[in-house]
């Protein structure tokens, strides 16, 4: 009979532990759509930007380190 209530007990313990976790992970998953939204907000803003800056949406063909882009600016 001992054996049974220390089980018991165990399972309890086990059982608020578990509601404990998921909980947290509740909270996790609420803190991760409020990130996602802000991440999603700021990038609608940068791409508004982005259009406002350059209206035809044409960023161009940019590259790094291009040799004669820097003679013709002059930097080389």
């Amino acid at each position: 009979m001992r054996l049974q209530h220390l089980i018991g007990f165990y399972q309890t313990l086990w059982m608020f532990e578990s509601h404990a976790q998921q909980r947290l992970s509740w909270e996790d998953a609420a803190e991760a759509r409020l990130a996602r939204e802000r991440a999603e907000r700021r990038a609608e803003e940068q791409l508004r930007a982005m259009l406002v800056a350059n209206p035809s949406g044409q960023l161009g063909h940019a590259k790094l380190n291009d040799i004669d882009s820097l003679r013709r600016s002059g930097l080389l």
